[in-house]
């Protein structure tokens, strides 16, 4: 596409807040989020709000380069303030310009660079550029594993990796944050047991991304061998006390505890009842995670 230098010469010269003693990693981790939103073809076609949704993903990126920031993460920053280089233009609620973050609802996508971010190979150009120029080298080597795309053997972060062990454990964060992403976002951000939705800009979603067949024994990152489940609900779920049928029906181990529950429903009414299910079907809870759960988590004696 004829554009295609002008955007990477902007992604590549992005203005960078080093106040705080590192770059603030805010901006290069934004742009990765809506590469990553192109290439999944959730893109918007012009106007992008500004959602918990958005912010969840933002979050899970930042969890990557939250160890060198002491604060939270705030969406805000980036989703106004790349408006300065041209990517789109910061609306408020009334899609007016907005004269500071704290008012900007939605952001009015340049349209080419929306075609240029839907290039499959410009937006891989840009998501090397991002990861290696802004990042420290084992933040690269999660940054790359989170996207799903191969790190460079040469100069790259590799290469410059320090320990077997560091690499490793970079490797691990990147699979992890994937995995949230997809299993989190496949259910809505939506307990597959209680069906409670809570999402908000700063915490992005109350619920987590769980393994059915435990990591550890597992390596399985798949998320066909994930569940959204609330905090309650996903302690529960590891601890045995209710698993899953084939046919996606709970099981409770009743015998195993005693519950008090007066201001929610209690886990017991739960037995016999669907969980919830993503829409695509193809994301639906694998049964043999389900089996080795049952076998090797559930309490309930058969």
């Amino acid at each position: 596409m004829a554009n295609s230098e002008k955007w990477l010469d902007k992604i590549a010269h992005l203005r960078i807040d080093s106040a705080r003693g590192d770059p603030a990693p805010h901006k290069p981790l934004f742009l990765l989020v809506l590469l990553e939103l192109a290439e999944k073809e959730m893109l918007p076609d012009k106007l992008l709000p500004l959602t918990p949704e958005l912010a969840f993903r933002f979050s899970t990126f930042w969890s990557v380069v939250a160890h060198r920031r002491n604060s939270p993460p705030d969406i805000r920053l980036p989703f106004h303030h790349l408006k300065s280089a041209g990517f789109w233009d910061a609306l408020d609620d009334d899609c007016k310009p907005s004269p500071k973050r704290e008012l900007t609802r939605y952001a009015s996508l340049n349209s080419d660079f929306i075609e240029f971010m839907k290039h499959p190979r410009l937006r891989n150009k840009a998501f090397h550029i991002l990861i290696k120029k802004y990042f420290q080298p084992l933040e690269r080597v999660s940054l790359y594993t989170l996207v799903n795309i191969p790190a460079p053997h040469e100069g790259g972060a590799i290469s410059e990796a320090d320990y077997t062990s560091q690499y490793n454990e970079a490797k691990k964060q990147g699979r992890e944050a994937r995995f949230r992403i997809a299993v989190v976002s496949a259910y809505d951000y939506t307990c597959a047991l209680t069906g409670y939705r809570l999402t908000t800009l700063t915490m992005g979603s109350i619920v987590d991304a769980a393994h059915i067949h435990q990591f550890a024994h597992s390596r399985n990152n798949n998320p066909r061998n994930g569940l959204a489940l609330s905090k309650n609900a996903h302690w529960l779920f590891d601890q045995g006390l209710w698993t899953i049928s084939d046919d996606y029906t709970v099981r409770v181990a009743t015998s195993q505890f005693a519950e008090h529950s007066p201001d929610q429903k209690p886990l017991c009414d739960y037995h016999g009842e669907k969980i919830l299910l993503p829409d695509d079907s193809t994301l639906w809870p694998d049964p043999r995670h389900l089996a080795w759960h049952r076998k090797n988590r559930f309490k309930e004696l058969e």
